[in-house]
């Protein structure tokens, strides 16, 4: 089996930039997030449609986000 159908684009995400990578594997779609800085995958799902497995992932890596805490450097 081959990927099809691969998109990669870059989103802002509860105020933090990430990537967004989809592609499609026999009929399966994949979607994995990473955040852009230092590149680390933190979410995934899987769907029959792009745009379900990309707003299963896209909630999961919001929700991951918004457990994450900023410290403020000076």
């Amino acid at each position: 089996m081959k990927a099809e159908g691969y998109e990669r684009r870059r989103l802002e995400l509860a105020g933090w930039p990430i990537e967004v990578e989809t592609h499609k594997l026999g009929d399966v779609y994949y979607c994995t997030i990473n955040n852009v800085d230092p590149g680390a995958r933190f979410a995934r799902a899987e769907g029959p449609t792009r745009e379900e497995a990309e707003r299963q992932a896209l909630a999961k890596a919001e929700r991951y986000l918004a457990q994450t805490k900023r410290h403020p450097t000076s």
